[in-house]
C-alpha cells in the first residue's frame, strides 16, 4: 500500500489533520494523538485543546498549531471556530482524552454533524448521541474496544462469543455507514460493505496508557494523504503492532507510548513509493 507523493507538490497537499480532544485530567491523549498524525508524514496539524495544555501541547512540536477551547471544556462556543477551522483541513480526529458531560456531548454531536471533512472519532466521542449525529455523506471512522462497542450498541458482552461481538461491529458499520476498528489484541477492521480483515500480532505492552490515541492519530494520518479508511485503519494496526514487535527485544514491555510514536515513520517508510 504505498504512498505516494507528487514531487511537485506544495504545503497542505500531503495532508493535514486536526485533534480535538483533551481535558483538565488528561492532556496527554490528543498529544498522542497528534505526534501519531505528524509521524505520517503530514504536512500540518492543528491540535485544538483545553486552555491549560496549550503550552505543553505547543512544546511537543514547533510545528503544531494550537487552538484552546473557550471555556474549561469543549461547548458550544467552540463549534463555530472548530468548524471553521475543518473547513481548510482533511481529516479531523475527535475524543481522545475529552471528558464526558453533557456539555461536551452536545458540542461534540454539533461539530460531527456538520463536519466538512473526514472523521475519526474516537475515546470521548464514541457516544451514541454523537455517532448519530454523523451525516450520510460524511466519511468517518470509529475506534471503540469492546466497552466502547458496548456502550455504542447498548449490548452487554460480557462472556459474548467473538463472532458475535464481530457481528456486532458490522452491524455498527452498516446502520452508520462508517468503517470500525475494533481494538483489542486481535483489532477487527469492518467497513459498511461488510469488507473485513483482523490483524494480529504485537506484543503486551500495547497495554499502556496512550497507544489507541496513537492508532487514532496514524489512520487519520493515512486518510489525510488519500488513503481508504478500511486501509489505513489495518496499516495503521500492523504499523503499531510491529512497532511493539520491534522495541520488545531492547525494551521488554517497558517501551513508551512516544517510543511507539517514534517507530512510526520507519515501518512506514517501507510501505512509500
Amino acid at each position: 500500500m504505498p504512498l505516494h507523493r507528487d514531487p511537485k507538490s506544495h504545503k497542505t497537499q500531503n495532508g493535514t489533520v486536526a485533534v480535538i480532544g483533551g481535558s483538565h485530567r488528561f492532556h496527554g491523549a490528543p498529544i498522542f494523538t497528534a505526534l501519531s498524525a505528524e509521524a505520517t508524514g503530514v504536512d500540518l496539524v492543528y491540535p485544538f485543546v483545553h486552555e491549560c495544555h496549550e503550552d505543553v501541547t505547543r512544546q511537543a512540536s514547533l510545528n503544531f498549531i494550537v487552538s484552546t477551547f473557550k471555556g474549561k471544556s469543549l461547548s458550544q462556543g467552540d463549534v463555530k471556530s472548530v468548524l471553521v477551522l475543518l473547513r481548510e483541513l482533511d481529516v479531523a480526529v475527535i475524543g481522545p482524552g475529552m471528558e464526558e458531560n453533557q456539555e461536551n456531548a452536545t458540542a461534540l454531536s454539533a461539530i460531527v454533524g456538520n463536519s466538512p471533512c473526514s472523521l475519526v472519532l474516537d475515546a470521548g466521542a464514541l457516544k451514541p448521541a454523537v455517532v448519530k449525529s454523523i451525516k450520510d455523506d460524511t466519511v468517518a471512522v470509529l475506534t471503540p474496544h469492546v466497552g466502547e462497542l458496548e456502550e455504542l450498541t447498548g449490548q452487554d458482552l460480557t462472556g459474548v462469543p467473538r463472532r458475535e461481538v464481530e457481528a456486532l461491529a458490522k452491524l455498527l458499520a452498516k446502520e452508520h455507514e462508517v468503517t470500525v476498528i475494533l481494538k483489542g489484541h486481535e483489532d477487527l477492521i469492518v467497513d459498511s460493505k461488510g469488507k473485513k480483515t483482523t490483524v494480529k500480532g504485537g506484543n503486551a505492552g500495547l497495554t499502556k496508557g496512550g497507544t489507541g490515541d496513537v492508532l487514532a492519530g496514524v489512520i487519520a494520518g493515512l486518510m489525510a494523504q488519500g488513503v481508504k479508511p478500511f486501509e489505513a485503519c489495518a496499516l495503521s494496526a500492523r504499523l503499531i503492532k510491529r512497532a511493539a514487535t520491534v522495541l520488545y527485544p531492547e525494551k521488554g514491555y517497558a517501551y513508551t507510548t512516544v517510543e511507539v510514536i517514534q517507530q512510526i515513520p520507519h515501518l512506514l517508510h517501507a510501505y512509500e513509493g
